[in-house]
């Protein structure tokens, strides 16, 4: 038996003036599915979000919540949703416990249901010990918990968060994630925005925006087995940022075709048509220029090496459009 999809989005534009922030995208989101929207600043992944909450009106197409239209039934929809922006959105001046009584309120919580939901976000928020501090006194990732708990607190069918661990340090974007799962496991569909691919990863569906434009959709394992863009080969040796330059050159004098070449951690990653092909030119090319080559593989691709490539297709396509 299918599951119902509770986001419906058909070919949305959203445009301010002459510019495009939002070009004729298609997707839909299931019930109880962590859905990760991936894109670089400015891509479009906010503005998506604020027309599923009935904040904007779509210029073209349609999106539906929970089956409402968006642009008729926003004010019913918006009380089965949660929201988090990515800007930190609480009260200074209000305690963790204060916060978390206001928006229930906000909400319409009677007092007994809102006095226990209290309970249980401090405690999923870790903050027991704390409800009586200031959530200006709070630290980064607290503050995120609590947010999230803010958002949560009438237990909304869906939620959805704009970058919610932006400028969060690791360990605190870990443990928020973990929230995620727990929400999720309780039923709640969850549409996060994000720029991480590690949390890309963690997502069951991932939708890869770039200008705009909807470029990839799928599962990271599907989007890593189907929609990459040439073959990655691994470089391993003893002067990466050489190496980097050396196969640049390379390329700009047309004696080797690259897709992508970037640094990786310690080693080289280089987008080639053919890794068979590629691998002899470029340990010969390497060592001629007297770097030391220790290995040179074809790997799978990584959801960034994925991301990477689908973007740049699109730059691609959409700076050939223009000159058109």
């Amino acid at each position: 038996m299918s599951v119902q999809p509770v986001i419906v989005v058909d070919n949305l534009v959203k445009r301010f003036g002459d510019f495009t922030a939002v070009d004729n995208i298609s997707f839909s989101v299931s019930r109880g599915e962590i859905f990760g929207f991936l894109g670089p600043n400015g891509a479009g992944k906010t503005t998506t979000i604020r027309v599923l909450l009935g904040l904007l009106r779509p210029t073209s197409g349609t999106a539906t919540v929970l089956g409402y239209d968006v642009t008729k039934e926003a004010k019913t929809m918006q009380a089965r949703v949660g929201y988090m922006s990515q800007l930190f959105t609480l009260y200074p001046d209000l305690t963790a416990a204060e916060s978390i009584r206001f928006y229930g309120r906000v909400y319409g919580l009677p007092r007994q249901e809102l006095a226990r939901r209290k309970d249980e976000i401090i405690k999923m928020a870790g903050l027991s010990g704390r409800e009586n501090e200031l959530t200006s006194n709070l630290s980064g990732g607290w503050k995120q918990r609590l947010a999230l708990g803010c958002a949560v607190v009438h237990k909304p069918e869906i939620v959805l968060l704009d970058e919610p661990t932006a400028g969060v340090d690791p360990v605190s974007r870990r443990e928020f994630w973990e929230l995620i799962y727990d929400l999720a496991r309780e039923g709640t569909t969850v549409f996060v925005t994000t720029h991480y691919m590690d949390e890309a990863e963690q997502c069951q569906r991932v939708g890869f925006i770039s200008r705009g434009r909807l470029v990839a959709l799928g599962s990271p394992s599907e989007l890593k087995a189907g929609q990459m863009r040439g073959q990655v080969i691994e470089i391993a040796c003893s002067d990466a940022e050489g190496a980097v330059r050396a196969l640049r050159q390379a390329e700009q004098r047309g004696l080797l075709a690259l897709d992508e070449v970037a640094l990786y951690g310690a080693q080289v990653h280089v987008v080639v048509p053919n890794a068979d092909k590629a691998r002899p030119v470029i340990a010969s090319l390497l060592t001629d220029t007297g770097i030391a080559v220790r290995s040179i593989d074809w790997i799978a691709p990584s959801l960034e090496d994925v991301f990477i490539s689908n973007v740049r297709e699109n730059a691609h396509h959409g700076d050939t459009e223009d000159t058109e």
